[in-house]
Protein backbone atom coordinates (compact mmCIF):
# COMPACT_ATOMS: atom_id res chain seq x y z
CA UNK A 1 0.00 0.00 0.00
CA UNK A 2 1.47 3.77 -0.95
CA UNK A 3 0.58 6.13 1.97
CA UNK A 4 2.04 9.54 1.55
CA UNK A 5 2.98 12.01 4.49
CA UNK A 6 -0.22 13.45 5.27
CA UNK A 7 -1.84 9.27 5.28
CA UNK A 8 -3.96 9.66 2.23
CA UNK A 9 -3.81 6.32 0.47
CA UNK A 10 -2.76 6.40 -2.90
CA UNK A 11 -4.22 3.75 -5.17
CA UNK A 12 -4.67 5.83 -8.37
CA UNK A 13 -2.51 6.70 -11.67
CA UNK A 14 -3.06 8.72 -14.32
CA UNK A 15 -0.77 8.01 -17.28
CA UNK A 16 -0.30 10.08 -20.63
CA UNK A 17 0.49 8.06 -23.39
CA UNK A 18 1.15 11.60 -25.80
CA UNK A 19 1.34 14.66 -25.32
CA UNK A 20 -0.30 15.15 -28.50
CA UNK A 21 -3.94 16.35 -29.24
CA UNK A 22 -5.67 17.38 -32.36
CA UNK A 23 -7.28 20.09 -30.91
CA UNK A 24 -6.70 23.50 -29.45
CA UNK A 25 -8.42 24.29 -26.81
CA UNK A 26 -8.57 27.97 -25.07
CA UNK A 27 -8.04 26.58 -21.76
CA UNK A 28 -5.20 24.25 -22.70
CA UNK A 29 -2.78 25.26 -25.22
CA UNK A 30 -4.74 27.18 -28.08
CA UNK A 31 -1.05 28.65 -29.21
CA UNK A 32 0.69 25.74 -29.08
CA UNK A 33 2.82 24.54 -32.62
CA UNK A 34 2.38 21.25 -33.59
CA UNK A 35 5.74 20.42 -32.82
CA UNK A 36 6.10 17.45 -30.06
CA UNK A 37 8.31 15.80 -28.20
CA UNK A 38 9.83 12.85 -30.62
CA UNK A 39 8.59 9.61 -30.70
CA UNK A 40 11.82 7.70 -29.65
CA UNK A 41 11.90 9.90 -26.08
CA UNK A 42 8.54 8.57 -25.48
CA UNK A 43 8.58 5.42 -23.25
CA UNK A 44 7.08 2.30 -25.30
CA UNK A 45 3.86 0.55 -24.40
CA UNK A 46 5.67 -1.75 -23.21
CA UNK A 47 7.93 0.36 -20.89
CA UNK A 48 5.27 1.71 -19.70
CA UNK A 49 3.70 -1.42 -18.70
CA UNK A 50 6.34 -3.24 -16.97
CA UNK A 51 6.02 0.07 -14.42
CA UNK A 52 2.39 -0.05 -14.53
CA UNK A 53 2.60 -3.59 -13.01
CA UNK A 54 5.38 -1.77 -10.74
CA UNK A 55 2.09 0.49 -9.04
CA UNK A 56 -0.26 -2.38 -9.20
CA UNK A 57 1.84 -4.53 -7.01
CA UNK A 58 2.72 -1.51 -4.53
CA UNK A 59 -1.17 -1.35 -4.52
CA UNK A 60 -2.64 0.85 -7.35
CA UNK A 61 -6.26 0.00 -8.39
CA UNK A 62 -7.06 2.43 -10.63
CA UNK A 63 -5.37 3.37 -13.62
CA UNK A 64 -6.65 6.55 -16.13
CA UNK A 65 -5.10 6.60 -19.69
CA UNK A 66 -4.63 10.38 -20.71
CA UNK A 67 -3.03 12.56 -23.32
CA UNK A 68 -3.00 14.84 -25.08
CA UNK A 69 -5.69 12.79 -26.69
CA UNK A 70 -4.30 9.15 -25.82
CA UNK A 71 -6.31 8.38 -29.51
CA UNK A 72 -3.44 9.79 -31.40
CA UNK A 73 -1.31 7.17 -29.76
CA UNK A 74 -1.37 3.81 -32.29
CA UNK A 75 -2.61 0.48 -30.94
CA UNK A 76 -3.82 2.01 -27.14
CA UNK A 77 -6.09 -0.99 -27.33
CA UNK A 78 -2.77 -2.95 -26.81
CA UNK A 79 -1.51 -1.67 -23.65
CA UNK A 80 -5.23 -1.16 -22.13
CA UNK A 81 -4.79 -4.88 -22.80
CA UNK A 82 -1.91 -5.63 -21.14
CA UNK A 83 -3.00 -3.72 -18.02
CA UNK A 84 -6.33 -5.67 -18.07
CA UNK A 85 -4.64 -9.37 -18.54
CA UNK A 86 -2.14 -8.41 -15.89
CA UNK A 87 -4.84 -7.43 -13.34
CA UNK A 88 -8.49 -7.52 -14.43
CA UNK A 89 -9.90 -5.86 -11.14
CA UNK A 90 -8.06 -2.73 -11.49
CA UNK A 91 -10.33 -0.20 -12.91
CA UNK A 92 -9.08 0.97 -16.16
CA UNK A 93 -10.46 4.45 -17.60
CA UNK A 94 -9.60 6.80 -20.04
CA UNK A 95 -10.07 10.91 -20.55
CA UNK A 96 -10.58 11.48 -24.44
CA UNK A 97 -11.90 14.05 -26.50
CA UNK A 98 -14.04 11.77 -28.26
CA UNK A 99 -13.22 13.04 -31.77
CA UNK A 100 -11.43 9.74 -32.60
CA UNK A 101 -13.45 7.72 -30.56
CA UNK A 102 -16.36 6.38 -32.77
CA UNK A 103 -13.94 3.73 -35.12
CA UNK A 104 -12.23 2.83 -32.15
CA UNK A 105 -15.04 2.36 -29.08
CA UNK A 106 -14.82 -1.54 -29.75
CA UNK A 107 -11.76 -2.18 -29.83
CA UNK A 108 -10.88 -0.42 -26.32
CA UNK A 109 -13.85 -2.28 -24.64
CA UNK A 110 -12.66 -5.83 -25.81
CA UNK A 111 -9.59 -5.21 -24.45
CA UNK A 112 -10.52 -4.46 -20.99
CA UNK A 113 -11.51 -0.59 -20.67
CA UNK A 114 -14.51 0.29 -18.84
CA UNK A 115 -15.03 4.29 -18.50
CA UNK A 116 -14.02 6.84 -20.43
CA UNK A 117 -14.43 10.97 -19.51
CA UNK A 118 -15.13 13.01 -21.99
CA UNK A 119 -15.01 17.22 -22.33
CA UNK A 120 -18.30 18.34 -23.72
CA UNK A 121 -18.28 22.31 -23.18
CA UNK A 122 -21.10 23.25 -25.58
CA UNK A 123 -23.37 21.77 -28.05
CA UNK A 124 -23.29 24.48 -30.55
CA UNK A 125 -20.68 23.63 -33.63
CA UNK A 126 -19.84 27.33 -34.00
CA UNK A 127 -18.70 27.18 -30.28
CA UNK A 128 -17.32 23.96 -29.84
CA UNK A 129 -14.72 25.25 -33.18
CA UNK A 130 -14.11 28.48 -31.10
CA UNK A 131 -13.41 26.48 -28.01
CA UNK A 132 -10.95 23.77 -29.08
CA UNK A 133 -9.86 25.57 -32.80
CA UNK A 134 -11.30 23.06 -35.33
CA UNK A 135 -14.82 21.74 -36.35
CA UNK A 136 -15.12 19.29 -34.10
CA UNK A 137 -18.52 18.81 -32.33
CA UNK A 138 -20.21 16.48 -34.45
CA UNK A 139 -17.27 13.47 -34.15
CA UNK A 140 -17.19 14.43 -30.63
CA UNK A 141 -21.21 13.52 -30.22
CA UNK A 142 -20.71 10.69 -32.74
CA UNK A 143 -18.16 9.00 -30.15
CA UNK A 144 -20.01 9.41 -27.91
CA UNK A 145 -23.20 7.70 -29.22
CA UNK A 146 -21.26 4.78 -30.34
CA UNK A 147 -19.47 4.59 -26.88
CA UNK A 148 -22.62 4.00 -25.02
CA UNK A 149 -23.76 1.76 -27.78
CA UNK A 150 -20.61 -0.83 -27.10
CA UNK A 151 -21.41 -0.45 -23.42
CA UNK A 152 -18.77 2.12 -22.34
CA UNK A 153 -19.80 3.86 -19.21
CA UNK A 154 -19.33 7.56 -19.97
CA UNK A 155 -18.57 10.91 -17.72
CA UNK A 156 -18.90 14.33 -19.14
CA UNK A 157 -16.17 16.96 -17.69
CA UNK A 158 -17.82 21.03 -18.94
CA UNK A 159 -15.34 24.26 -18.39
CA UNK A 160 -18.07 26.86 -17.86
CA UNK A 161 -16.56 30.09 -19.81
CA UNK A 162 -17.97 33.78 -19.49
CA UNK A 163 -19.00 34.78 -22.49
CA UNK A 164 -18.07 31.57 -23.90
CA UNK A 165 -20.62 29.03 -23.26
CA UNK A 166 -22.18 30.15 -19.40
CA UNK A 167 -25.68 29.86 -21.15
CA UNK A 168 -25.53 26.09 -22.01
CA UNK A 169 -25.18 24.61 -18.62
CA UNK A 170 -28.90 23.63 -18.19
CA UNK A 171 -28.77 22.40 -22.08
CA UNK A 172 -25.38 20.33 -21.50
CA UNK A 173 -26.63 18.79 -18.11
CA UNK A 174 -29.99 18.10 -19.61
CA UNK A 175 -27.76 16.16 -22.53
CA UNK A 176 -26.30 14.06 -20.66
CA UNK A 177 -29.11 13.27 -17.87
CA UNK A 178 -31.12 12.25 -20.58
CA UNK A 179 -28.44 9.18 -21.93
CA UNK A 180 -27.62 8.41 -18.13
CA UNK A 181 -24.60 10.16 -18.57
CA UNK A 182 -22.77 12.10 -15.23
CA UNK A 183 -21.58 15.40 -15.44
CA UNK A 184 -19.14 17.37 -13.65
CA UNK A 185 -18.51 21.08 -13.69
CA UNK A 186 -15.20 21.69 -13.88
CA UNK A 187 -13.99 25.69 -12.31
CA UNK A 188 -11.49 26.71 -15.01
CA UNK A 189 -7.85 26.24 -13.70
CA UNK A 190 -5.70 29.05 -14.55
CA UNK A 191 -2.80 27.99 -16.41
CA UNK A 192 0.49 29.53 -18.32
CA UNK A 193 -0.67 27.81 -21.77
CA UNK A 194 -4.19 29.20 -21.81
CA UNK A 195 -5.52 31.98 -23.53
CA UNK A 196 -5.30 34.87 -21.22
CA UNK A 197 -8.67 36.28 -21.44
CA UNK A 198 -10.82 33.77 -20.27
CA UNK A 199 -12.97 34.05 -17.24
CA UNK A 200 -14.08 30.96 -15.41
CA UNK A 201 -17.86 30.80 -13.66
CA UNK A 202 -16.97 29.78 -9.86
CA UNK A 203 -19.15 27.02 -8.02
CA UNK A 204 -21.41 29.94 -6.69
CA UNK A 205 -22.80 31.06 -10.08
CA UNK A 206 -22.95 27.54 -11.56
CA UNK A 207 -25.39 26.62 -8.65
CA UNK A 208 -27.77 29.55 -9.02
CA UNK A 209 -27.89 28.76 -12.87
CA UNK A 210 -29.08 25.23 -12.02
CA UNK A 211 -30.76 26.48 -9.10
CA UNK A 212 -33.00 28.93 -11.36
CA UNK A 213 -34.67 25.29 -13.04
CA UNK A 214 -33.92 22.59 -10.67
CA UNK A 215 -34.05 21.93 -7.05
CA UNK A 216 -31.11 20.13 -5.44
CA UNK A 217 -29.79 18.82 -2.61
CA UNK A 218 -25.87 19.12 -1.41
CA UNK A 219 -24.36 15.40 -1.19
CA UNK A 220 -20.71 16.46 -0.12
CA UNK A 221 -17.82 14.34 -1.45
CA UNK A 222 -17.78 10.83 -2.72
CA UNK A 223 -14.51 8.96 -1.18
CA UNK A 224 -11.54 10.52 -2.79
CA UNK A 225 -13.58 11.88 -5.86
CA UNK A 226 -12.31 15.67 -6.13
CA UNK A 227 -15.96 16.55 -7.13
CA UNK A 228 -18.55 17.93 -4.45
CA UNK A 229 -21.87 16.21 -5.68
CA UNK A 230 -25.32 17.44 -6.11
CA UNK A 231 -28.65 15.26 -6.09
CA UNK A 232 -31.77 16.61 -8.05
CA UNK A 233 -35.48 15.54 -6.65
CA UNK A 234 -35.60 13.16 -9.84
CA UNK A 235 -32.30 10.92 -8.40
CA UNK A 236 -29.69 12.29 -10.94
CA UNK A 237 -26.20 13.60 -9.87
CA UNK A 238 -24.09 16.10 -11.03
CA UNK A 239 -20.72 17.27 -9.37
CA UNK A 240 -18.54 20.66 -9.62
CA UNK A 241 -15.05 20.44 -9.04
CA UNK A 242 -13.37 23.19 -7.07
CA UNK A 243 -9.41 23.19 -7.39
CA UNK A 244 -9.36 26.36 -5.36
CA UNK A 245 -11.34 25.16 -2.55
CA UNK A 246 -8.78 22.87 0.11
CA UNK A 247 -11.35 20.11 0.46
CA UNK A 248 -9.87 19.60 -3.78
CA UNK A 249 -6.91 18.37 -1.95
CA UNK A 250 -7.67 16.86 1.27
CA UNK A 251 -8.88 12.77 -0.16
CA UNK A 252 -6.43 13.12 -3.06
CA UNK A 253 -5.01 9.33 -4.21
CA UNK A 254 -3.39 10.09 -7.38
CA UNK A 255 -0.45 10.71 -8.92
CA UNK A 256 0.62 11.42 -12.71
CA UNK A 257 3.08 9.56 -15.04
CA UNK A 258 3.94 11.36 -18.33
CA UNK A 259 5.03 9.64 -21.30
CA UNK A 260 8.66 10.87 -21.19
CA UNK A 261 8.24 8.84 -17.94
CA UNK A 262 8.55 11.55 -14.92
CA UNK A 263 5.75 10.57 -12.20
CA UNK A 264 4.33 14.18 -10.97
CA UNK A 265 2.76 13.89 -7.41
CA UNK A 266 0.81 17.25 -7.97
CA UNK A 267 -1.70 18.59 -11.07
CA UNK A 268 -0.56 21.90 -9.98
CA UNK A 269 3.85 21.22 -9.38
CA UNK A 270 5.90 21.05 -12.32
CA UNK A 271 8.36 18.99 -9.58
CA UNK A 272 8.56 15.43 -10.79
CA UNK A 273 10.64 12.31 -10.29
CA UNK A 274 11.62 9.94 -13.41
CA UNK A 275 11.44 6.47 -13.51
CA UNK A 276 12.65 6.79 -17.25
CA UNK A 277 16.22 5.18 -16.99
CA UNK A 278 15.50 2.35 -14.13
CA UNK A 279 12.51 1.25 -16.69
CA UNK A 280 14.87 1.09 -19.73
CA UNK A 281 17.51 -1.10 -17.50
CA UNK A 282 15.53 -2.95 -16.33
CA UNK A 283 15.53 -1.93 -12.83
CA UNK A 284 12.30 -2.83 -11.00
CA UNK A 285 13.64 -1.90 -7.53
CA UNK A 286 15.02 1.03 -8.43
CA UNK A 287 11.87 2.11 -10.15
CA UNK A 288 9.57 1.43 -7.26
CA UNK A 289 11.76 3.46 -4.94
CA UNK A 290 11.47 6.12 -7.04
CA UNK A 291 7.63 5.22 -7.01
CA UNK A 292 7.89 5.34 -3.06
CA UNK A 293 10.05 8.79 -2.93
CA UNK A 294 7.46 10.77 -4.99
CA UNK A 295 4.23 9.15 -2.48
CA UNK A 296 6.70 10.72 0.37
CA UNK A 297 7.36 14.11 -1.32
CA UNK A 298 3.76 14.54 -2.69
CA UNK A 299 2.05 17.81 -1.35
CA UNK A 300 -0.86 18.37 1.41
CA UNK A 301 -2.20 20.89 -1.61
CA UNK A 302 -2.17 22.79 -4.75
CA UNK A 303 -0.81 26.59 -4.77
CA UNK A 304 -3.90 28.11 -7.01
CA UNK A 305 -6.20 30.43 -5.12
CA UNK A 306 -5.85 32.39 -1.90
CA UNK A 307 -3.72 35.62 -0.69
CA UNK A 308 -0.52 33.44 -2.17
CA UNK A 309 -1.94 31.37 -4.94
CA UNK A 310 -0.33 31.53 -8.00
CA UNK A 311 -1.02 30.70 -11.93
CA UNK A 312 0.55 27.04 -12.56
CA UNK A 313 2.90 26.76 -15.56
CA UNK A 314 2.15 23.37 -15.51
CA UNK A 315 1.82 22.21 -18.94
CA UNK A 316 -2.02 19.86 -18.75
CA UNK A 317 -1.63 18.64 -22.15
CA UNK A 318 1.82 16.65 -20.93
CA UNK A 319 -0.52 15.14 -17.56
CA UNK A 320 -4.09 14.77 -19.00
CA UNK A 321 -5.31 17.29 -16.30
Amino acid sequence: MLIDSYDRVVDYIRVSVTERCNFRCQYCMPEKPFSWVPKENLLSFEELFEFMKIAIDEGVKKIRITGGEPLLREDLDKFIKMIYDYKPTVDLAMTTNAYLLKGTAQKLVDAGLKRINVSIDTLKPDIAQKIAGKDVLKNVLDGVNEALKVGLKVKVNMVPMKGMNENEILEVLEYCKERNMSIRFIEYMENTHAKVDISGLKSKELLEILGAKYKFTDEGFDGSSPSHYYLLEDGYKFGIIEPYEDDFCKKCNRIRLTAEGNLIPCLYFDEAMSIRDSIKKGDIQGAALILKEVIRTKPEKNRWGGEDGEVSTRAFYETGG
